[in-house]
Formats: C-alpha cells, structure tokens, sequence
C-alpha cells in the first residue's frame, strides 16, 4: 500500500498564497483590470449601465404580475435594446472577452486542483461549454449509474 505523505496546514496556505499572486501576476488577470478601467472610463458605457439598472428595477416590479401587467411588453423591450445596445459597445466587448479569459484560467486552476484530489469533484463554471465533470447518481458519472429513458412499444 502506497503511503500519502501528510501537508501542514501551514505549509498548504502559503502555497495557496503563492499560486494567487501567480494568478494575479497573469496576462489574464491584467487584461481584466484594463478592460475593465476602461469601460469605467467609458461614459456611454456607464451610462448606458445607469439606465439599463433603472430599468432593470422597473422590469423586476413588472415581473411579478407577468404578462398580466400594462408596461410588461414595453418595458420587456426596452430592457432588452438597453442589453443589446450595451453589448455593443466596444469597452463593453473587450471586458466580456477579458472577462471569459480571466474564468476559463480560474477553471482550469480549479479543474486541475479537482482532478488531483478525485476525476469526480464538480468544479463550477460559469462557462457551460467548458467541460464539466460531474459526479454521483444520475449524472452518468463515475459510479457508472445513469438516468434511462422508457421505451415505449
């Protein structure tokens, strides 16, 4: 039987500590914080956010009484053109590029972490078509179960 050598708490924090700045010290990591300031820096940006969180307020009010309310197709719409006419913008782009960057190495950090402890640790992303490895009943995972369909005759 192979013997598994014991880490220090300790010791397992300060490596800890040492992969953060590694991460913070990344092309990723710097890109975010650029894209970022200068979509802060953008004014049409910032405010077109104000509006689109002013009517994103006025959307969740509508919400609760659903189609049944007055202002639900209109408001619906507006919030949708906001979305849209936000996702348009340059700064916003680079940020959301620098954004997926940024989690897709935040992923890969954790999935490699995940898979040296158990193939079978779910690691969350914010990415559905990263590969997401999932454990447990249900899930055709590991353990070999699966959800079956009926078949009808």
């Amino acid at each position: 039987m192979e013997t598994v050598e014991s880490v220090d708490m300790v010791e397992l924090i300060m490596e800890s500590h040492e992969l953060s700045q590694m991460i913070n010290q990344s092309s990723e990591v710097e890109a975010y914080l650029t894209a970022k300031k200068r979509m802060e820096e953008d004014a049409q940006a910032q405010e077109l956010l104000a509006l689109f969180e002013k009517k994103k307020e006025a959307y969740e009010d509508v919400q609760r009484f659903g189609k049944y309310h007055p202002d639900f197709d209109k408001i619906s719409t507006e919030v949708r053109q906001l979305k849209r006419s936000l996702e348009m913008l340059d700064t916003v782009q680079a940020f959301k590029r620098a954004e997926d960057a940024l989690d897709n190495l935040l992923y890969q950090v954790s999935r490699t972490i995940a898979d040296s402890v158990s193939h079978t640790i779910k690691v969350p992303s914010n990415n559905p078509f990263l590969e997401t490895k999932a454990g447990g009943c249900g899930t055709g995972g590991s353990c070999g179960c699966s959800i079956k369909k009926k078949k009808t005759s």
